[in-house]
């Protein structure tokens, strides 16, 4: 694609969006580190993540998407040993094994999963779209996702798991799966939750499940009314956090709950709730819409895109963000269990961001080739 071309097809209200969000997140990482001498740097070094990000993003943006098509399987195969490498020497944090130290960077290999994901089921969907749509079809799908969701478990990293289900659900059913497949689809889901559910309650140990992770669910599902601390601390202290913002908030810099470090995690898993509590419903409100309308956007750009593989990314992408945002703030609501999802563009963490810049660029590249070329 020409230059020109290239710029006048790039959807700057997409990117303009995004900058926006990142440029909110470094000013609440600033005022969430509440002095804390571990965390001084964070707010500088999203700085760097979010400049360094946005470059990557110009740059997969310039590169024609369907350069990707033909590469899936050598990316498909890297990002699995690279998950393999991880496990096997991998840092150890929170009771898992899911990052690798480089130098003062801890890289996290199962965010750049998500997104090669979204291209390899892409790449199938599109490839397969004159295909059947049988059995067949549906478990050669499945069988791609849950090759790269092994290495994924084993670490352990349940909320990455479900990641990867819930792309390979929405990117098949945007496929066009058939409806009787789409229930069987929903109705293992259901019995599989439900099968978990139950061995918990039984007190089951589930090999691949981690106690804190169980104790997560347990907490959730049956809340112990005089606990204050331990597991149920950090919730409480979020749905305490939400609503000491009221309206429109204590102001910047000003919330009791964050500059008193009552909240714990504030600058990652529970950013949404310094966020309210400094700037209000009002404030968190319009926070939130902006972040609906980047997905909206990443719609549109598929539904304008020239292909199948490049609809197909774009609307992966749009499902990623949406449900990354959609349980984060489902945490610090206590509406479902604690996981370590961030909210996009606006939590700390380079691993985070690099995922999200990545998809962003796909998107851009989408958006800047929708109309084909006349030779």
């Amino acid at each position: 694609m020409l230059k020109r071309e290239f710029w006048q097809y790039f959807d700057y209200v997409l990117f303009g969006s995004v900058v926006i969000l990142c440029i909110f997140g470094i000013v609440m990482i600033r005022s969430a580190v509440a002095g804390n001498a571990e965390l001084q740097g964070a707010a500088n070094s999203q700085v760097i993540f979010v400049v360094t990000g946005l470059i990557i993003t110009l740059v997969v943006a310039a590169i024609d998407y369907h350069y990707w098509f033909s590469l899936w399987r050598w990316m498909y195969i890297f990002v699995i040993l690279l998950l393999i490498f991880i496990y096997l020497v991998g840092d150890v944090a929170f009771g898992s094994r899911r990052w690798i130290n480089v130098g003062p960077v801890n890289i996290q290999p199962s965010e750049l999963a998500k997104i090669v994901m979204v291209i390899v089921l892409a790449r199938y969907y599109a490839n397969a779209a004159d295909k059947p749509k049988d059995l067949r079809w549906l478990a050669k799908s499945l069988a791609l996702t849950v090759v790269m969701v092994i290495p994924i478990v084993m670490q352990p990293n349940l909320s990455m798991t479900i990641v990867m289900f819930v792309l390979w659900l929405s990117m098949t059913w945007i496929s066009g799966v058939p409806p009787k497949y789409l229930a069987l689809m929903v109705g293992i889901g259901v019995a599989g939750v439900a099968l978990f559910l139950l061995l918990i309650s039984l007190g089951v140990k589930i090999p691949v499940i981690e106690e804190y992770q169980i104790r997560r669910v347990v907490n959730f599902l049956f809340p112990d009314p005089n606990a204050r601390h331990g597991d149920t601390y950090n919730v409480e202290q979020a749905l305490i956090t939400i609503g000491s913002g009221g309206l429109f908030g204590q102001g910047y810099g000003h919330s009791t709950q964050v500059q008193l470090r009552y909240l714990k995690v504030r600058h990652t898993d529970f950013i949404f709730s310094a966020m309210a509590s400094e700037f209000g419903f009002v404030g968190t409100a319009l926070v939130m819409l902006l972040l609906l309308f980047v997905i909206l956007r990443c719609i549109r750009v598929a539904r304008r895109a020239s292909d199948m593989f490049g609809a197909l990314i774009a609307y992966g992408f749009a499902t990623l963000l949406f449900f990354q945002t959609a349980v984060n703030i489902g945490v610090n609501l206590k509406v479902i269990p604690v996981t370590g999802l961030t909210l996009p563009f606006i939590s700390y963490g380079g691993s985070s961001l690099l995922s999200l810049v990545l998809g962003l660029g796909l998107v851009e590249s989408v958006a800047a080739r929708h109309k084909s070329l006349n030779f």
